[in-house]
């Protein structure tokens, strides 16, 4: 038997629960309105920091998403974070109202993990990709296939969290972080991958599937 567990990422917990004392001291006290709107927002960071289960895909060379979201951009990347540069970028806008918990799009190792400083740009515009702060988490897949996944902050999103390390072995759709309060994820894939999304289209972390390697018709 599964141990049952509460669908709330864990780095929520300081933030619900001093909303929540907020609330019950405010409500003591007979601060009617002030308790009632550290209520909503007791309710509202609980929502932020839900954690669903999701289905994930078990077919092999799929790649998912990392992040729920919006596809903003599917475009040709002169990829700074590839030794050759040649590489196909999906990006993924979360708002404030996504889950917000990332998940590893493949199966495969750590390479490496690389943070950059800089800007806090709105997520959604093109210059955040390369002017945010950020984080890159590289992975190669038991096929030898490489692909880079990063974290970027965005003008509310200032804390990017990443579990992994260097050297560990991640799960399609296992957790890897989160981006605290909206932002975007890129996907930098070889050029040869098989896009499977359309800009505009809605998508789940560890469930959607953005792209495949080798033969599309074997999805």
């Amino acid at each position: 038997m599964k141990t049952p567990q509460v669908p709330v990422a864990k780095e929520g917990i300081p933030f619900i629960g001093l909303s929540a004392l907020a609330t019950v001291v405010l409500a003591l006290l007979g601060l009617k309105i002030p308790s009632l709107l550290f209520l909503l927002i007791t309710a509202f960071v609980l929502y932020f920091f839900r954690d669903p289960d999701r289905i994930i895909p078990t077919k092999k060379n799929l790649v998912v998403s990392p992040a729920d979201g919006k596809v903003i951009s599917i475009e040709k990347a002169d990829d700074p974070f590839f030794e050759n540069g040649d590489t196909v970028r999906v990006s993924i806008f979360m708002n404030i109202f996504n889950c917000h918990v990332n998940r590893a799009p493949i199966s495969g190792e750590v390479l490496d993990l690389k943070y950059k400083p800089g800007r806090f740009l709105s997520a959604d515009k093109p210059k955040a990709a390369l002017e945010n702060e950020r984080l890159a988490l590289f992975l190669r897949d038991d096929s030898g296939r490489k692909l880079v996944v990063v974290q970027v902050a965005g003008l509310i999103a200032r804390r990017i969290v990443c579990f992994a390390e260097k050297g560990d072995r991640l799960k399609r759709g296992q957790r890897f972080g989160m981006i605290r309060f909206g932002s975007r994820l890129d996907v930098y894939l070889p050029k040869d991958a098989h896009i499977l999304v359309n800009r505009g289209e809605k998508v789940f972390s560890g469930q959607s599937i953005i792209a495949s390697f080798g033969d599309i018709n074997e999805v």
